[in-house]
């Protein structure tokens, strides 16, 4: 793409003082933000007041309008459409369902055009009044732009239509000469009004000009000029004509607008120049974006690719896109659009979709379902981890487990792991059973997982009274290494039950292991110095623990070997 043939407009910041104090910003992708700084241009050392804001600067300020939101979410279904044409029609098939498109794009900017227009003429602030009477001309301008680009380049006129064209400019010819006739034989000489009107009817260049007024611009001009002086004009003469009416009608008085530039770029066949002078001229990327789209599939753009990887298609899709992303509920429509740009869509969704603010949860699933259908794996696991953490932050542990076991994040769900092990000394039971009842195989993604889940399995056995298989199940926990240290004296006070049950559960060897289980956390207790009267009172509980443990351990011990001793006897 060429670069802009002027410098771009400068943009002013009310408040911002930016010749006396130095600014600093920083870009996003769909605005910027601004501050000035505590620093003087001119006394660098010395340090003065600065502007107490931060200004925000959207470059794409359309998204936030309420009208233009229906133009964006009732075009975004066209598009989705125009995609998913057959790429095997061909013909007049395709041709028709091109034109239809373009059609139904155009209808939506009138759509929005006519209620802007509404809102225009009953809005009780002028201010307000001139703001969408601007927009109503805008929408104007892009409704004849896409008109005129649907007649040349979409809408073209099938070469089988010779013998009609040389019908009409037969019978035209015809009329014309009778015309000129009647004005050379003054035939209508004392009736002013009438001979003006037969000088109108042959194309009369000065008597066009004498009703300026009532045809208010160089376009209607080209129009009138055309149809009385040559109605079949070849496409290939156009720009001549379009050019000589803009300078006959302004006569050196004005100079051209913008939208005077896109409508002889047209008349010139120069599509590229249009999707350009679009581009600088209108307000958003709606317009360049779609109108690019519809004539990459009419097969018009194949040759015009950028030299940063990506073509002219793709890459006002991706700058449309990214500024839905700036509006909190239209990024959802971007997605649609990134999807259709095969080269940088995907990089450039990833990118937005994970600077979207997660506010509540309901969106976070939203954001969560289009990243696990595009298989974004590394987007689907920081989303989690978030929602993990937030959870955490509210003491929703069944949530935090849930979410950082979806991100498949051991050290999370470690943490998390730790806090359910924590409530649970502090309660005397565990919150959220059911997501911890069906773990399933998602309890091997750390150790303390698996430890969680199996320590609710062995209450799940000892209350249903399966005492000799809860005994195996805590043993092993301890044995295997797999319960954290700081949790062994909750395992071997859960031991107590079964230990004093009159039936002998654990056998000598069992037995053995916890016992050798409780000196070795007893032998390596730290040695404390002075404490207070708390801690203290904590150490004669443990204390007290300890001491029953050993005894309850002594008495399972002999019984268990009179026991197996009775057994081997009989």
């Amino acid at each position: 793409m060429e670069e802009l043939d002027g410098e771009p407009a400068v943009t002013v910041i009310p408040g911002v003082n930016s010749k006396k104090n130095q600014m600093c910003f920083d870009w996003g992708p769909g605005e910027m933000l601004v501050c000035e700084t505590s620093f003087s241009k001119k006394e660098k050392s010395e340090m003065v007041p600065s502007c107490p804001f931060i200004y925000i600067i959207r470059k794409d300020v359309d998204v936030y309008s309420q009208i233009l939101r229906k133009l964006f979410n009732e075009s975004h279904g066209i598009f989705l459409g125009l995609q998913r044409i057959d790429e095997e029609l061909t013909g007049k098939s395709r041709k028709s369902q091109l034109v239809r498109v373009s059609k139904n794009y155009r209808s939506v900017i009138r759509a929005c055009m006519e209620e802007m227009h509404q809102v225009a003429i009953t809005a009780k602030d002028p201010a307000s009044g001139r703001q969408f009477s601007s927009q109503v001309s805008i929408l104007s301008a892009m409704e004849l732009i896409w008109n005129l680009c649907e007649i040349l380049f979409i809408e073209v006129a099938p070469p089988g239509n010779t013998q009609t064209l040389t019908e009409l400019e037969l019978k035209w010819q015809h009329w014309h000469e009778e015309c000129e006739r009647y004005l050379q034989d003054s035939t209508f000489a004392t009736n002013p009004h009438l001979e003006s009107l037969l000088k109108i009817m042959l194309g009369d260049e000065a008597a066009l000009l004498e009703q300026k007024e009532l045809l208010s611009n160089w376009y209607h001009f080209l129009v009138t000029r055309l149809l009385y002086s040559n109605p079949t004009v070849k496409p290939i003469d156009l720009h001549y004509y379009a050019q000589s009416s803009l300078d006959l009608f302004l006569g050196g008085e004005s100079s051209p607008e913008p939208l005077d530039n896109i409508l002889l770029a047209a008349f010139e066949f120069d599509i590229h120049q249009v999707i350009k002078e679009c581009s600088i001229a209108l307000s958003n990327w709606w317009f360049v974006a779609h109108l690019t789209d519809l004539l990459d599939h009419c097969k018009l753009l194949q040759s015009h690719n950028l030299y940063f990887g990506s073509n002219m298609r793709e890459f006002l899709l991706l700058e449309y896109a990214s500024g839905l992303f700036a509006h909190p509920s239209l990024w959802q429509l971007g997605v649609d659009y990134f999807d259709y740009c095969p080269k940088l869509g995907r990089v450039s969704l990833e990118l937005h979709i994970e600077r979207i603010p997660l506010n509540t949860e309901q969106k976070a699933l939203k954001v969560l379902r289009i990243c696990e259908q595009r298989q974004m794996t590394e987007q689907v696991r920081s989303i989690c981890k978030i929602l993990a953490m937030k959870a955490v932050r509210n003491n929703r542990l069944g949530s935090a487990l849930s979410w950082s076991i979806r991100a498949k994040d051991a050290a999370f769900a470690t943490l998390v792991s730790d806090r359910f092990l924590r409530d649970y000394c502090e309660r005397g039971c565990f919150s959220d059973l059911d997501l911890i009842d069906n773990l399933g195989p998602a309890m091997m993604l750390s150790d303390r997982l698996t430890f969680l889940g199996k320590y609710r399995e062995f209450h799940r056995m000892y209350g249903e009274k399966r005492f000799a298989d809860a005994a195996s199940l805590l043993l092993s926990l301890m044995t295997s290494r797999i319960a954290p240290r700081s949790f062994w004296m909750t395992l071997l006070t859960d031991a107590l039950p079964l230990l004093e049950q009159k039936q002998v559960i654990f056998s000598a060897e069992q037995t053995y292991e916890l016992m050798r289980c409780l000196e070795d956390l007893t032998s390596r207790r730290p040695v404390r110095g002075e404490s207070d009267i708390q801690q203290l009172q904590d150490e004669d509980i443990e204390t007290t623990k300890v001491e029953m443990l050993r005894l309850a351990l002594a008495r399972n011990l002999a019984r268990a070997i009179i026991r197996e001793g009775s057994l081997e006897g009989s």
